[in-house]
């Protein structure tokens, strides 16, 4: 797998500054990042506590749902309730009863919905016997403007940038906010170019001079800005499932939210990068209905199609309805069907039917019928087609809540999510926890290592 821009001299690989297939054991030195060495050890033991869930029903009346980063102990994540114990979402009121005004209880909701065009056909089920039309497009609220805090540089030379990096690291000591001008100003595709440059220039491996520079979170920060992006998803998930235990909350952030061209790339590249098939490792750290998800997620087939299908909508609620909430025990595999192959505004139009039937929503259903890390993962789905910014900002937000802070995860997010919707996240980061992400990282955070994150996020 080859990127533009890299010189292909010295059996350099297609990701400059990584070992060849077959050494990735190689980078980074073992000890060096700070991944959990236990199932799902996302967040950090003492953090990401809940407060106790109402004490007057079985399901929430005014709460929300377990955020990703608390769930039961039993799956890995510590301090939070068990199943049918619903802790209070931040942001508002719950999910118990079926949405009466916009947005679905507790989870932040994009801007109303807008749908023009034919007119409303009759559908048994829905309030007055009406539904919207399907329309060509995609609905306004479904597919959202998002936007990145980082641009790609105007007037970006490659070779200028190379040779502040050079000195920055030349004779003794370090320029940090020299590196840190450059690489916190500059796009993905600029940075491969400028690595490119720097070898090119002086015959030297940028990434190795990093690293002989550099320790610490900062140093795990900027390697992680010079991987190209696709590169970075497959080795997270590569160390995510490398060793002893597995970390399902990586497997579950990137797999179940990527788009089918990311996940295609995602597999290739793991597959020509470390040698490995992703699904056969994925058979071998998972199992069950946790596996069977994310072997559906691999594939990068859901329905991309962005026009609802309200008719269809309606059919999916009432077949999840009754493999779980509507006959005793679950069908498991009717609720990985829908959930893997809809498209996302599909998704969200099935949500909004089921909580009418169901008379509650689908998050506290699947809550009720699933524990675990299959829990988690079908959680994931749902939020992201509710709200994808805000299942971001909940997870940056349970990284570094309560002691301890669980950098590789804040790490990830903002760089994987630094050029595509940061700027989202953090207005939903806002309205969810009334402070914004860059003063919990100031708090959070210290040295070059909170300079480099403020300079991504923004202020």
């Amino acid at each position: 797998m080859s990127y533009p821009g890299y010189p292909p001299s010295d059996g350099y690989p297609a990701f400059p500054g990584y070992p060849p297939t077959g050494q990735e054991s190689v980078y980074p030195p073992a000890g060096q990042y700070s991944y959990p060495a236990v199932p799902g050890g996302f967040p950090p033991s003492g953090g990401g506590t809940y407060p106790a869930a109402p004490p007057n029903a079985g399901f929430p009346g005014a709460a929300g749902y377990p955020a990703m980063g608390g769930y039961p102990a039993s799956g890995g994540f510590p301090g939070a309730p068990q199943t049918g114990g619903m802790p209070p979402y931040p942001g508002g009121p719950g999910f118990a009863a079926p949405p009466t005004g916009p947005g679905f209880g507790g989870y932040p909701q994009p801007p109303a919905q807008s749908y023009a065009g034919g007119g409303p056909a009759q559908i048994p089920g829905f309030p007055g016997g009406q539904v919207p039309s399907p329309m060509p497009g995609p609905p306004a609220a479904v597919v959202q403007y998002t936007q990145g805090t980082i641009q790609a540089a105007p007037n970006f030379d490659p070779g200028r940038d190379a040779e502040i990096l050079r000195k920055a690291m030349k004779g003794f000591g370090t320029d940090e906010q020299a590196i840190i001008n450059v690489v916190a100003n500059r796009s993905n595709d600029q940075r491969q170019k400028i690595k490119a440059a720097f070898k090119t220039m002086y015959g030297k491996d940028l990434i190795k001079d990093l690293k002989s520079e550099l320790s610490g979170n900062v140093e795990e920060l900027i390697l992680a800005l010079f991987m190209p992006s696709t590169y970075y998803d497959a080795w997270s998930l590569r160390h995510a499932m490398k060793g002893a235990g597995t970390q399902e909350s990586v497997l579950i952030e990137i797999l179940c939210t990527r788009t089918n061209q990311e996940i295609r790339e995602i597999v290739n590249c793991y597959k020509s990068e470390f040698g490995r098939d992703i699904e056969q490792d994925i058979r071998s750290d998972t199992s069950g209905h946790f596996e069977r998800l994310l072997i559906s997620m691999c594939q990068g087939n859901r329905d991309e199609n962005q026009t609802v299908d309200y008719q269809k909508a309606q059919e999916d609620a009432q077949r999840l309805y009754q493999a779980g909430e509507g006959k005793l025990g679950t069908d498991e595999s009717c609720f990985n069907m829908v959930l893997a192959s809809r498209s996302f505004p599909q998704l969200k139009a099935t949500v909004e039917a089921y909580s009418r039937i169901a008379n509650r929503d689908l998050l506290s259903s699947i809550d009720r019928e699933f524990s675990g890390n299959v829990e988690r993962g079908l959680k994931a789905i749902v939020q992201c087609a509710l709200n994808r910014p805000a299942f971001f900002a909940e997870r940056l937000y349970y990284s570094m809540k309560g002691a301890g802070t669980d950098d590789s995860t804040l790490i990830r997010i903002v760089v994987t999510r630094s050029e595509i919707d940061l700027v989202q996240i953090k207005q939903m980061f806002t309205q969810m926890y009334q402070k914004t992400l860059a003063t919990m990282i100031a708090s959070d955070t210290s040295g070059d290592y909170r300079q480099l994150l403020l300079a991504i996020v923004g202020q």
